[in-house]
């Protein structure tokens, strides 16, 4: 006798847990840049530049992985995916040694997470509807974020005891272990197959979208406004995450008595990131509450508001940069999960997988610039020992997020 079909609790803690499993590798190297861009004598914009490779293997992989989960089980499109992100992991501890293998091997990494972070949202909301699809969404949603603070914090433990090599071994172990989970507990994803209709009924078949054709994601036009705030949220969101850490260096190195800096630095950025969760969660019950576009926006706007004044505040004593980039993460991750149920909830089940790829895509490509403009304006602007320098580039990554309420307008104007 067959079981009883898993709850939906148990399905969208599975996905949690394995997501945060499967992103052990997410945040290794942006911890460890000031060590490796210290080690491998590379420029802001180089190592910017490997921050961005990770988001580029992404958009290299989420268009066809994603895409792939309308036509065969997300589960085996993610477990490719993991085992991509372990090999990724693997490989820069044993053959990383400059900008070119790092640019090759943070790429796969990338890819990895491709085909696991979309496809695996797929496959918690093909088993639910409803209410329940969309706060699963944003517990899913909120679990990136608790994935990249373990990622953060263990290589900021792991690196200064035994060497980057040992981060990046952890960082390969965490995808084996979020296959195995999702192996075990959950079940097929849907896929759109071609219905007939009986004779007499006038239903239109179903059938998958072409792959790789998204032109009936972009004619949705609740869908393009989804994803063109999450392209803003994005390029924000990754650009910090990539440089936090070295700004909390560059902080710690203008105190009277210094910290100890990875260790600490690494630290205070994985508790700055533990908020992103909380708030993620919180902003998508608001959305419900409050209206979804009302909410997006507001988080939306204050964000890049304190974006475009938090580098300039380095200088001040510790602790209060530290409250401000908590504050400033939070309103960051305010608008998230409401971002991504909102998206999911506009997309027909038959073009679910197409949706997440074009929306995945499109905001990751964001994200695979939003690490390299950073290091571009703080070489310009006078290098990571310049508290202008550092004010000019959080800004740079502010001012579209800042300029939401104008947009607002815009569109209730076209409306």
């Amino acid at each position: 006798m067959r079981g009883s079909p898993p709850s939906a609790i148990r399905l969208a803690l599975t996905m949690c847990i394995a997501e945060a499993l499967s992103m052990t590798g997410v945040a290794t190297y942006t911890t460890l840049l000031p060590l490796l861009q210290r080690e491998w004598t590379l420029s802001n914009s180089e190592a910017g530049l490997i921050g961005g490779a990770f988001w580029a293997g992404y958009m290299a992989g989420v268009p066809l992985l994603a895409g792939l989960t309308d036509r065969i089980d997300a589960r085996r499109v993610y477990v490719c995916a993991c085992a991509m992100a372990t090999a990724g992991s693997a490989a820069f501890a044993l053959f990383a040694q400059g900008l070119w293998t790092a640019l090759v091997l943070q790429f796969f990494v990338g890819a990895g997470l491709a085909g696991s972070y979309m496809p695996g949202l797929k496959l918690l909301t093909d088993q639910l509807e409803g209410t329940v699809q969309s706060r699963a969404t944003a517990f899913y949603t909120a679990s990136f974020g608790v994935g990249t603070t373990i990622s953060i914090f263990a290589s900021g433990q792991l690196a200064p005891a035994f060497g980057w090599v040992a981060a990046f071994v952890f960082a390969a172990s965490g995808p084996v272990l979020a296959a195995v989970l999702v192996l075990a507990i959950m079940p097929p994803g849907r896929i759109a197959r071609t219905v007939r209709p009986e004779p007499g009924e006038g239903r239109t078949p179903s059938r998958a979208p072409p792959l790789l054709d998204f032109r009936s994601v972009l004619s949705n036009r609740t869908t393009r406004a989804y994803i063109a705030g999450y392209c803003v949220h994005s390029y924000e969101l990754f650009a910090q995450r990539a440089w936090m850490v070295a700004f909390l260096v560059y902080c710690a190195s203008l105190q009277p008595a210094h910290l100890p800096m990875l260790a600490s630095a690494a630290t205070l950025a994985a508790f700055i990131n533990l908020i992103g969760p909380i708030m993620s969660v919180s902003g998508n019950e608001l959305a419900h509450r409050f209206g979804r576009e009302r909410v997006i926006f507001t988080f939306m706007g204050a964000s890049g508001l304190m974006a475009c004044v938090l580098g300039y505040t380095a200088s001040l004593p510790w602790w209060i940069v530290f409250l401000l980039m908590m504050i400033h993460s939070a309103l960051m991750l305010g608008d998230s999960a409401a971002l991504t149920a909102g998206a999911v909830g506009s997309a027909p089940p038959e073009r679910r997988g197409a949706t997440m790829a074009v929306y995945s895509f499109l905001g990751f490509s964001s994200a695979f610039f939003a690490p390299l403009a950073f290091g571009v304006v703080l070489d310009l602007a006078g290098g990571n020992r310049s508290t202008l320098a550092w004010g000019l580039a959080f800004a740079s990554i502010g001012i579209f997020g800042a300029l939401a309420p104008m947009a607002r307008w815009y569109a209730t104007r076209t409306r």
